[in-house]
């Protein structure tokens, strides 16, 4: 009886390979880069037709290959980054297995020119659908060109599930992105179909490359080193984040990095979104780059055919010290107010939490002194003074304390700590909507909404925390109709419920009766304030239950809070305005991230009308 089991033959071993490696273009741009920077190249140069599929062309200034080491490189596992098993505990190379190229000429017309530095010839190597049809000394720039041609052409099956040329072209400059955020000393160029789509010029470091490529946002630069016990040497860390409004759904524009790898792990982007607290709602990411160094043993890179991910060895450990030290360096640092927060704050928060977990994390909503923009120097002075500076005209606006900025050129300010919204003088309000004042330095723009929005937030939070939300009771009780699951969650959660201010009974299967709501929140219907919690505490596997109490408050708050259409009175707004300044965290945004005012200088007005 013959045997079913046989040995593949080397051609259909490397195609399969090959479909592990190369998924498409991208996937060939990706490790013909990361090839080229682990040879040391300071300039990239990749050009690509018809979105990869015709041609890829990927040429470095890095150290080249001598002829036997070029030889060696086609075929599979070898490699000159690792020699011992040992040696892939500690890979500090961004390529290590030795597949890319072989991969890469199992499915396309292949060819390879390189010579080192000192030689006086280089050498080409031609390959088609694996098979190595030519080899001859050639004249050539120091370095190493790869040309790609008829990708997949000897597997129309792969060929069929490419996209369109400008989708394909879309995740090659999305690959040349992320190295170029990884590796700022890097001048990297893209051209397609012979037109030039993306230039990154060398920077100082990735901090600055970060504030080029995302030139429209205004990112704040974040930086610590923390020890962590279970961990052989420090966890590092540098950040450049946006501001909470700037939040986008997803976590496409918050990039990570680990020891220079770009990665894709949505555990570290929820760490990073906690940090931020109920400003970032759930489901939404701030805007930046997370660039992490960890000790090389500490991390496995070999858990991915495309080396996309990677695992931590105490995953719990960097999670914590990663969510820890950036809720610190976003609230507890003095950017423009001060905090009446211990030192040890947010240690007893998450030792109380514990919520970043290697299975799930989310926003908390405790707010947090934060600057998404930067800080005046009159700023800095007053947190030392308990005294904030004024300009000595009302035109320096640059050192008055300020939110944000008409000009895109300059940053914004969080506002100083001694009552600065009690210091506008109350001109107007606006459309029932804005509240219009005079500064020291420019005009105001409040939004009514926003502000009460917070103001209701903070307090009922304090109430909360101290189990002391004052009720006001119904004269009639409002009967909600539920779903089942809703309903038996009221009930079980009644004490809950009570805390929040919200007296509740369960009187049918499906049907809930309100008898109290809070004092604070007695504009919002006793249902929409019902429904809002209901809503946050069945979203619980998200985040840890007394989180979903927070969010449920913010969302209430909203609810409840004035809204635009409303008419005040000079005195309502001044009232208002004054309960802001009782706020230590986040005072200038409401709890789902929206600003609260807009800031345009006396010298912007003069400019603009030509005085």
């Amino acid at each position: 009886m013959p045997t079913r089991v046989r040995v593949l033959d080397n051609a259909l071993v490397d195609q399969i390979a090959a479909g592990e490696v190369v998924e498409r273009p991208a996937s060939v741009v990706k490790e013909l880069i990361e090839n080229a920077i682990d040879a040391g190249a300071t300039s990239l140069s990749i050009q690509v037709q018809e979105g990869g599929r015709e041609m890829i062309r990927v040429t470095d200034d890095g150290s080249g290959m001598e002829p036997e080491d070029a030889r060696l490189a086609m075929q599979r596992h070898a490699t000159s980054k690792i020699r011992a098993f040992d040696d892939l505990a500690s890979l500090r190379t961004l390529g290590f297995r030795g597949e890319a190229l072989p991969s890469i000429a199992a499915v396309s017309r292949f060819e390879l020119t390189t010579r080192p530095p000192h030689a006086v010839a280089g050498t080409k190597i031609r390959i088609e659908g694996g098979e190595r049809t030519d080899e001859t000394e050639t004249g050539c720039a120091p370095g190493t060109t790869v040309e790609v041609r008829e990708l997949f052409y000897n597997v129309p099956a792969r060929l069929k599930f490419l996209k369109s040329a400008q989708t394909e072209n879309g995740h090659i400059g999305n690959i040349c992105l992320r190295v170029a955020l990884a590796h700022p000393h890097i001048r990297l160029t893209l051209d397609s179909n012979g037109k030039r789509v993306r230039e990154y010029l060398p920077a100082p470091d990735a901090l600055v490359r970060a504030q080029r490529v995302f030139r429209d946002e205004h990112l704040s630069n974040l930086e610590f080193e923390s020890p962590i016990a279970s961990l052989s040497s420090p966890l590092k860390l540098r950040a450049a984040l946006g501001a909470p409004e700037r939040a986008r759904s997803g976590t496409r524009s918050l990039l990570f990095f680990v020891n220079g790898r770009p990665v894709t792990d949505h555990k570290l982007a929820r760490a990073v979104a906690f940090a931020y607290g109920s400003v970032i709602p759930p489901g939404r990411y701030p805007v930046g780059v997370v660039h992490l160094d960890i000790d090389p043993g500490e991390v496995d890179v070999n858990v991915h055919p495309q080396k996309s991910e990677v695992r931590f060895t105490n995953e719990r450990a960097v999670l914590d010290a990663l969510t820890r030290n950036l809720a610190g360096k976003l609230g507890l640092q003095p950017w423009g107010r001060s905090t009446t927060r211990s030192p040890d704050f947010w240690d007893r928060r998450i030792a109380k939490d514990q919520r970043i977990t290697t299975d799930a994390a989310s926003p908390d909503a405790v707010g947090r002194s934060y600057d998404a923009w930067g800080i005046a120097q009159a700023l800095a002075k007053s947190n030392e003074t308990g005294v904030a500076e004024r300009p000595a005209t009302p035109y320096a606006a640059t050192a008055a304390p300020s939110l944000a900025s008409s000009d895109a050129t300059q940053p914004g300010r969080l506002i100083a700590e001694t009552g600065f919204f009690k210091s506008l003088r109350v001109l107007a309000q606006v459309r029932r909507m804005l509240i219009v004042c005079e500064g020291d330095d420019g005009v105001y723009f409040i939004d009514q909404h926003a502000a009460d929005e917070r103001r209701l937030y903070h307090r009922m939070r304090q109430n909360h925390a101290a189990n002391d939300i004052a009720k006001q009771r119904l004269l009639f009780a409002e009967r909600v109709e539920l779903e089942r699951d809703e309903a038996a969650l009221v009930e079980e959660h009644e004490a809950v419920f009570s805390r929040a201010g919200l007296e509740t009974t369960r009187i049918g299967e499906t049907t809930v009766a309100v008898h109290s709501v809070p004092v604070l929140l007695s504009r919002a219907s006793g249902e929409r304030l019902l429904r809002d919690l209901i809503g946050e505490l069945l979203r619980e596997a998200d985040r840890s239950f007394g989180d979903a109490v927070d969010m449920a408050l913010a969302t209430m708050a909203c609810h409840a809070a004035i809204r635009a259409g409303d008419e005040l009175s000079i005195p309502e707004c001044e009232a208002l305005l004054g309960d802001l300044d009782d706020i230590d965290s986040f005072a200038t945004h409401c709890p789902h991230g929206r600003p609260i005012a807009h800031h345009v200088s006396f010298a912007d007005i003069e400019r603009r009308l030509g005085r």
